[in-house]
């Protein structure tokens, strides 16, 4: 748990709201993003194909600068309006990472 922590306080730039071995949870605006140690909790991981967290950087330097040293899966491109990478976190999830043209 406390890798995935360290991921998303580097990545978010928050620090962790509240904190477990088994379930953690970060406030991003309104939004509350668990962390679940599904292993610990002896449960079976459920895997999904249609649902990336997806958060947005104000310009594409400074998302270009946030991903530089992460596990990029999806290279940045111009999208539509926006400017779009998607990245693995620490535990394998991929998290999409976006910024306005």
């Amino acid at each position: 748990m406390q890798r995935a922590i360290n991921f998303y306080e580097d990545l978010l730039q928050i620090k962790v709201f509240q904190a477990s071995s088994v379930y953690s949870v970060f406030l991003v605006d309104d939004f509350r993003l668990g962390l679940f140690a599904f292993k610990l909790a002896n449960e079976r991981h459920q895997f999904g194909t249609n649902c990336v967290p997806s958060f947005s950087m104000p310009n594409k330097y400074l998302l270009k600068e946030k991903i530089k040293n992460l596990d990029v899966r999806f290279p940045l491109e111009k999208i539509d309006n926006n400017w779009v990478s998607e990245i693995e976190d620490s535990e394998g999830n991929r998290i999409e990472i976006t910024a306005p043209v």
